[in-house]
């Protein structure tokens, strides 16, 4: 008997993911637990397989298409079995029966209009038994422009995947805390000449060691002293919740969005470990191999666009966490040190905090305790793990 596959419930809170590639087609016959499609999701790229074994007989969603969880992604029969008591199981191409109103348009005039931005429901098919051709979605986009060229060009791209995620997460973090920047500058000039020197040591050893593993050991040490900062809220029981563990969130940018990957229990590895793991990581996160595991449970989260360029920033907390804490471009600036002018390393810092959960006071405290190790490094290998 034909089985429809919906998708099913990924955990994680996960409600709907985007098909990024079909790994299988119309026709084909697949084995149970076979990777049938590459969905992603808010959280990450997942491969979800087929439940049992069988032929695909109809493929419902297209790639780039938004689905969400208990929607039917395709037909699977037992091999020899026929679908003739299931009509409504047919090909985009051709005549559907009248109740399905669905689209005539082949894969490859899908996406051609998907390039060109065009909504196929409200194209008018000219081809065969009203199918749609090229040139209808030719002939749509021009409207489309027309109308809205007024000023000139444009280019609608839709809000999906990691930048819809971005966009929703983002939006939540606005409208439910309350939040306030404090920023402040290190003299970073003593751990510039560390990491010069250990850099190329790992190196050897295949581990490129940034400032990142230093600033996460900083915070963590401050973050022992100002436990407020490495909380959450609960706003239906009305508990601040502070975390016992120390688990940072690094924001990584990747081609698709920033993306946090978490590196928990920080406390317990030193610089090494870190730098290793943040390299192992982030390119995860670029190649969109990435874990779900590895993009939950931060207590904390940290920002460094400084190799892009900028200071001083307002970032966005990393719901529920209380606090975020960004770093800019280390620059030389003239610096009083010892009663003397001189030109140092400097490090501008921008910690964004929910007032909900701490004062100015203790997150001014927080920021000052941090800067406190960044200017003298030493502390970090005599207190870390």
């Amino acid at each position: 008997m034909p089985f429809d596959f919906i998708l099913p419930d990924l955990g994680e809170g996960i409600t709907e993911g985007e098909i990024r590639k079909w790994l299988v087609k119309e026709g084909e016959t697949i084995e149970e637990h076979q990777a049938i499609i590459e969905l992603e999701t808010d959280k990450a790229v997942v491969e979800v397989p087929s439940p049992k074994k069988g032929k695909i007989v109809k493929i419902n969603k297209e790639e780039g298409e938004i689905v969400k969880v208990g929607e039917v992604l395709m037909t699977i029969t037992e091999e020899g079995e026929t679908v003739t008591e299931r009509p409504k199981s047919v090909s985009v191409v051709g005549i559907l029966p009248e109740e399905e109103e669905q689209i005539l348009a082949t894969p490859s005039i899908r996406l051609y209009a998907k390039e060109l931005g065009v909504n196929l429901e409200i194209v008018k098919g000219t081809g065969p038994g009203g199918s749609i051709t090229k040139e209808d979605v030719l002939k749509a986009s021009e409207k489309t422009k027309k109308a809205e060229d007024q000023y000139g060009f444009i280019e609608r791209v839709p809000l999906k995947g990691i930048r819809r995620t971005i966009s929703k997460n983002l939006l939540i973090a606005q409208q439910t805390t309350v939040f306030v920047t404090i920023m402040e500058e290190a003299d970073v000039t003593d751990l510039w000449n560390i990491r010069e020197k250990e850099k190329k040591v790992l190196e050897e050893k295949g581990v490129h060691l940034t400032f990142l593993p230093f600033f996460i050991k900083a915070v963590q040490h401050s973050l022992i002293e100002h436990p407020y900062l490495n909380a959450s809220i609960d706003t239906e029981k009305e508990e601040i919740i502070i975390k016992k563990y120390y688990n940072i969130g690094i924001a990584v940018n990747t081609p698709d969005g920033l993306i946090v990957t978490v590196i928990k229990n920080v406390d317990k590895k030193t610089v090494l470990d870190l730098a290793s793991e943040i390299q192992d990581l982030s390119q995860k996160a670029r190649d969109r191999t990435i874990k779900l595991e590895d993009m939950k449970g931060s207590s904390f989260t940290f920002s460094n666009w400084g190799h892009f360029g900028g200071t001083f920033a307002t970032p966005v907390i990393n719901y529920p966490d209380a606090a975020i804490l960004g770093t800019g471009r280390i620059s030389d600036k003239p610096w009083v040190k010892d009663g003397q002018i001189t030109i140092r390393k400097i490090l501008p810092l921008s910690l964004t905090f929910d007032h909900r959960i701490t004062d100015g006071a203790d997150a001014a405290a927080f920021l000052s305790k941090t800067v406190q190790y960044l200017e003298d490094p030493t502390l970090l290998f005599i207190e870390s793990a």
